[in-house]
């Protein structure tokens, strides 16, 4: 069975059982059980119409699972009609799915793990080895995730700031994990900036995307290593991809409504503007994240990168007074902060704090390029 298919239909069969009533949790039940008959009959049967089958094979798991619980009877009549035959509408309910797994009754961490195991078609362990937490704790995020949504349906009103945190949460896990989900949720974003009609914001989250994933060829090397922006090689970068986010951009600025990702994706524009990593504008972009800090209301995690900004700007000291403010349990500090005190000379203390955020890190690649960076600081202490 195509597994890139699969992935591509489960979402669009939860949606559809979802509409018609189903309960997300029961929903996605019946789905993975029409999979199982799936992967049993199509290597030597397999249908014309893929999404077809799954929707009626799902959709009758459902209503023999429904049927099978005579205390919910009453629900069993709303929703025993057996749909017309003929091919599915080709309807996209994956970013409705967005919506209902954003919802705001769920906290971010477990939205997102809803998110990749739903829309995503990643597997528990996937995304538990993703998150560096046992399969088991992630399995118990994810139905504690699904239980909070029992009853909520497929139409009802999504949070809009909270779909934005979550698909670019899922962007981000796409950049860097093993199955691919940035394009996917730039086809979402796309997809939200038409349906808002232009929301600033929306334009901004998708330019911010497009200059993200312009520079995605480059940010691993041969051996699957992390490369560090300063050292990507520049002329692997899509410049169409650049181009369309600054144009993306530049609309969203000028409807003057200033957001949180309309700031970030200039920042990213800077970034990608530059032709060598000497060239940035680092002044313009402390600049940026001084408005940043603004429109979060003191972000610690703003704190933190405006910190590094202005070690590059104004020198490495300038930028260690300014991280002297950011709290010391704040992820990804110890980062920044072994970065700036090898900038500032201090490699023995770079070296400790490269392997103390090695520790602490949240994915895998993170962790390695982290522990190199360590060892890299004690080698030179050596010569």
């Amino acid at each position: 069975m195509d597994a890139s298919l699969v992935r591509e239909l489960v979402p669009a069969v939860i949606g559809v059982l979802v509409r018609r009533g189903a309960d997300f949790d029961a929903a996605e039940d019946a789905v993975q059980e029409a999979l199982i008959r799936a992967l049993a009959s199509w290597p030597h049967d397999p249908p014309r119409d893929p999404l077809g089958w799954l929707v009626t094979a799902a959709w009758r798991r459902h209503l023999d699972a429904t049927r099978a619980q005579a205390s919910r009877r009453g629900r069993e009549l709303a929703v025993d009609a057996e749909p017309a035959p003929g091919p599915t509408p080709a309807t996209d309910d994956t970013l409705a799915l967005y919506f209902l797994c954003a919802h705001p009754s769920l906290a971010p961490a477990s939205a997102v793990a809803l998110t990749l195991r739903a829309v995503g078609g990643l597997t528990t362990r996937q995304i538990a080895a993703a998150h560096l937490v046992p399969e088991a704790t992630m399995a118990q995020r994810i139905s504690r995730a699904k239980r909070r949504l029992a009853g909520q349906r497929l139409d009802a009103p999504g949070d809009l700031a909270t779909v934005l945190r979550v698909l670019y949460l899922v962007f981000n896990e796409g950049y860097g994990g093993d199955v691919d989900l940035a394009a996917e949720a730039i086809r979402l974003a796309r997809q939200l900036v038409a349906l808002t009609g232009g929301e600033p914001e929306v334009a901004g989250l998708l330019a911010l995307m497009l200059c993200h994933h312009a520079r995605r060829s480059s940010r691993v090397d041969a051996d699957g290593r992390l490369v560090p922006l300063a050292e990507q090689d520049r002329s692997r970068w899509d410049t169409h991809l650049i181009a369309e986010g600054v144009a993306v951009l530049q609309g969203a600025l000028a409807r003057d409504r200033l957001g949180e990702y309309q700031a970030q994706a200039a920042i990213a524009a800077l970034h990608a503007d530059a032709a060598c990593a000497a060239e940035t504008d680092w002044v313009q972009i402390v600049e940026w994240y001084d408005e940043l800090l603004r429109l979060t209301g003191d972000s610690p995690v703003v704190r933190l990168n405006r910190a590094v900004a202005l070690g590059e700007a104004d020198g490495p000291q300038a930028g260690l007074a300014a991280l002297a403010t950011v709290p010391a349990d704040l992820p990804r500090r110890a980062a920044a902060a072994a970065h700036l005190h090898e900038r500032a000379g201090d490699l023995s203390r770079a070296a400790d704090l490269y392997a103390e955020a090695a520790a602490a890190a949240t994915s895998v690649p993170e962790r390695d390029h982290l522990t190199r960076q360590a060892a890299r600081a004690r080698h030179q202490l050596r010569r």
